[in-house]
């Protein structure tokens, strides 16, 4: 696949994926990964504007793991590359709230939020005028930021 992505210059996106849970530091485990594919899609040819990183939500971990790996974003940061989160209606969100796939709507807004919060570059969504509004509502929020004492 590399090969294929390299020599016809699309972008990727990178996802995280194991086949168990089990993990000695989740965050770290994760970073060095990516970090991993990351060097092997750079070693194929695939240009490093065209990567983008996704910690695997859902992927290989278990409801705790991805609260903890959401909660934890912007650690992904140290390797660079633009990061993706794909959480929307997942089943940690139906386990953290208890509810079908159906009625995680409010769940997967606040994926959404702290991703925003975080500087991730991308989010996969469902319900896409939803979120758009919430990201659009936040950007402006965080656009009025000032300081008293200035």
């Amino acid at each position: 696949m590399a090969k294929v992505i390299a020599k016809t210059g699309v972008s990727c996106c990178l996802m995280h994926n194991k086949s168990n849970a089990s993990y000695q530091n989740l965050i770290f485990d994760v970073v060095m990964d990516l970090k991993e594919s990351v060097e092997i899609a750079l070693e194929k040819g695939i240009d490093k504007d065209k990567i983008c990183i996704d910690p695997g939500i859902g992927f290989g971990k278990t409801v705790a793991q991805n609260l903890e790996l959401i909660n934890s974003l912007e650690l992904l940061k140290i390797l660079k590359f633009p990061i993706l989160l794909g959480a929307s209606k997942k089943s940690f969100i139906g386990a953290a709230l208890d509810l079908p796939v159906g009625e995680r709507l409010e769940g997967t807004l606040a994926t959404t939020a702290l991703a925003v919060f975080k500087g991730i570059s991308f989010v996969r969504v469902h319900d896409v005028k939803e979120n758009v509004r919430i990201i659009r509502m936040l950007e402006a929020i965080k656009k009025y930021k000032s300081y008293e004492g200035k």
